[in-house]
């Protein structure tokens, strides 16, 4: 399971150290890929193998199957931990996720995402007021 926020640097060959209670999770294969609310995702080879199951599954012919199949698949790299533990964003991923000399990572149980500093504080704005958040999460049954 992946939770907690970090905070890491990008260096200037767009390598960025993937926290140390990451890495254990990800030696077997790691998949990064755009994601939903403008950030990144990185994937357990075992998770995106679930994720690529559950896309195969949903109709050709839905054109919202078909946008996220292209969003997702179409920009993700399978990605290898150096012995650093960082993994290389290309200049694509990382101009599309806002990423310069640092990112915040993020644990989302099932799988990291990556934001830019800037875009996740202001995600998170809105739910610093306990009833706003309250009320965002009313109807999930938590």
């Amino acid at each position: 399971m992946f939770t907690g926020e970090y905070r890491h640097t990008v260096d200037d060959k767009g390598r960025l150290a993937i926290p140390a209670r990451f890495r254990a999770q990800l030696e077997s294969g790691a998949f990064v890929s755009r994601w939903i609310d403008g950030c990144l995702a990185i994937h357990t080879k075992a998770g995106w193998d679930r994720l690529d199951t559950t896309v195969s599954g949903l109709a050709i012919t839905d054109a919202r199957a078909r946008l996220f199949q292209r969003q997702i698949f179409g920009g993700a790299l399978e990605a290898e931990l150096d012995r650093q533990g960082r993994i290389l964003l290309p200049a694509y991923l990382r101009d599309e996720a806002g990423l310069a000399a640092e990112a915040v990572i993020v644990g989302v149980r099932d799988h990291a995402e990556i934001w830019a500093p800037d875009r996740w504080a202001e995600y998170r704005r809105p739910m610093a007021d306990p009833q706003a958040f309250a009320d965002a999460i009313a109807g999930l049954g938590i």
